[in-house]
């Protein structure tokens, strides 16, 4: 059960208001997560950034959700897991590269080794190693595809974290 109240440009204060308000003329709707991260403008407008910057990332869209997949499989957040799914599914990702992925695998080698990145970037980031950044590189990965690992781990635990606190479930 939610724990904090959905907001809406009409029952939104201040910065809150402002940016539930511009989502809404451009998109029509926003989801359950926006409307209860409005409760802190500070946390929506970071959210809103870092997504905005995301978007500019080198990394592949169909490696960065599998190893959202992969977080998400960890950090315990269902309704990101069913949206990086649900992702995953409409960029054509094989359902068994998707179930690898719950487990932090891959059958392609070069996806594993940056899903095993992904995973120590968001359990255990000194334990990087240099020779792991090198295997990396080996596989083709730039350093900005490698550093836009960091980018995707933090929108993860960012959502994650929020939709536990506030109590956001898949169909709630």
């Amino acid at each position: 059960m939610p724990r904090f109240t959905r907001l809406t440009p009409d029952t939104a204060v201040g910065a809150s208001r402002e940016l539930l308000g511009d989502l809404v003329s451009r998109h029509g709707t926003v989801g359950d997560m926006v409307s209860t991260m409005a409760n802190s403008p500070a946390v929506l407008g970071g959210y809103l950034q870092l997504s905005k910057a995301m978007r500019r990332a080198k990394l592949a869209r169909k490696t960065s959700e599998l190893i959202s997949i992969a977080v998400q499989a960890q950090q315990g957040c269902g309704l990101c897991l069913e949206s990086h799914v649900a992702a995953a599914r409409s960029l054509g990702v094989p359902e068994q590269d998707i179930e690898l992925a719950h487990q932090g695998k891959s059958s392609d080698p070069a996806v594993a080794a940056i899903i095993e990145l992904g995973l120590q970037v968001y359990r255990e980031p000194s334990s990087i190693t240099d020779e792991q950044i090198g295997r990396l590189r080996h596989f083709g990965y730039s350093d900005r595809e490698v550093a836009d690992v960091v980018g995707v781990i933090s929108l993860n635990i960012l959502t994650g974290a929020f939709n536990l606190l506030a109590g956001l479930t898949p169909g709630n």
